[in-house]
């Protein structure tokens, strides 16, 4: 009994020291007050001057943009890689596997330098487009990862089923094969957009002039200090996740439960 209350209480402290800096930032974007560690009022003057700040709406901007063209180019580019890996047997799948595997767990700081090696041998010009080209290759091996547990599951006789009753190898791909991984290929998705979001030193190292991050605007105000409008920011993009998420949930929720109620009636 004791151990179980102790369990408890672990598990609570865990959840304070994660989510309580998360819950204080969120607090604090409605502070009147410049400080962060006094509370002088409700306000809503951080957000208003969030809008009007160029650097970092035209930071939000390229953020935004490049998150999610980055993370449609790699979903898809990771979608049909991970179908051609799992149709694979033997040593060659093992070995794609472990090749996919490189990026994940190499250091950001050697894929940035690489990427940027990369483009001054071909005399890229840096700027909106290497950025967006370094976060499509980083950004693959995740949603790679993400959709491969779900064609494991998938039952290959699904796929030969529906081409012995007449369908074409595109049309059983668009009908069995993506609706059945669909759940991995979202949350592929979702991480790779995430990251996106999230990284600074691939950025940092494949960024042009003019053309910047969040991630790195943030770290040119910390040198001098961190504007509250940064708290206002952080708020407004974790509540869309947080949106986004419970409507995926949702979604997911229901699929699952009209399959079963399908299943019931079969």
């Amino acid at each position: 009994m004791v151990r179980k209350y102790l369990s408890k209480i672990y598990m609570g402290l865990i959840y304070i020291f994660l989510y309580a800096p998360i819950i204080v930032l969120v607090v604090f974007s409605f502070n009147e007050s410049k400080s962060r560690a006094n509370w002088t009022g409700f306000s809503l003057k951080w957000y208003v001057e969030l809008f009007k700040d160029t650097d970092i709406r035209s930071a939000f901007y390229y953020t935004i943009t490049i998150a999610l063209i980055a993370a449609v180019v790699s979903t898809v580019l990771g979608t049909v890689a991970a179908i051609g890996i799992n149709s694979l047997n033997g040593k060659i799948k093992s070995l794609l596997l472990n090749i996919n595997y490189l990026p994940v767990v190499n250091p950001d700081i050697v894929t940035g330098i690489s990427l940027m090696i990369l483009f001054i041998s071909f005399n890229v010009t840096f700027g909106f487009k290497t950025m967006l080209i370094s976060h499509i290759v980083f950004n693959t091996p995740y949603v790679i990862l993400s959709v491969m547990p779900k064609l494991k599951q998938l039952d290959a006789n699904m796929t030969e089923a529906a081409m012995d009753l007449g369908a074409t190898p595109m049309y059983a791909l668009r009908k069995v094969i993506i609706p059945e991984i669909k759940p991995g290929i979202i949350n592929g998705f979702l991480m790779a957009f995430t990251m996106s979001i999230d990284d600074f030193i691939i950025s940092y190292f494949t960024k042009g002039e003019g053309v910047t991050n969040l991630s790195i605007v943030i770290y040119s105000m910390a040198r001098r200090g961190v504007r509250p409008t940064i708290n206002a920011l952080s708020t407004i993009m974790l509540t869309s996740v947080l949106l986004l998420m419970i409507l995926i949930n949702k979604r997911s929720n229901d699929s699952e439960k009209s399959k079963k109620t399908i299943k019931s009636e079969v």
